[in-house]
């Protein structure tokens, strides 16, 4: 029965955009980072992300990308990927599970489209820099 399934409400664990510099581009890029805000450790974390939206009234969609990590400390972060810059004008879904001992989490987090830019920046918990958040 529906009324017997217990989904647990994910708590302290988020996506960010944080901006840095790559020698590789020789300028700021920005890279998306799964932060561990909690007291607990995450473990079997999977992040499945995609980039869909409209570009010029044509729908556009890129490929999934999918990361795995054994576990994630408590209070801290790992850093997923490098968000393009051609991305940023399309809603970016990063879609988050991992366990807590033996209970499963889930959560999507979506970045709107554009809204990943400088002038939207509030400093990061952990990190302590400049970047997104999406709870």
């Amino acid at each position: 029965m529906k009324k017997d399934i217990h989904i647990p409400e994910v708590e302290n664990v988020f996506i960010v955009a944080v901006q840095e510099w790559s020698d590789d581009f020789m300028e700021k890029v920005w890279y998306a980072y799964l932060v561990n805000d909690s007291d607990f450790l995450i473990e079997s974390v999977m992040v499945v992300s995609k980039a869909f939206g409209t570009i010029d009234g044509e729908m556009k969609k890129t490929s999934l990308l999918r990361h795995a990590f054994v576990e994630v400390p408590a209070v801290s972060v790992v850093k997923i990927e490098m968000l393009e810059k051609s991305v940023l004008v399309l809603n970016n879904e990063f879609m988050v599970t991992y366990f807590i001992g033996d209970k499963l989490y889930d959560k999507k987090f979506i970045f709107k489209a554009d809204c990943i830019n400088e002038n939207s920046v509030e400093e990061v918990p952990i990190l302590f820099v400049d970047g997104i958040i999406v709870r």
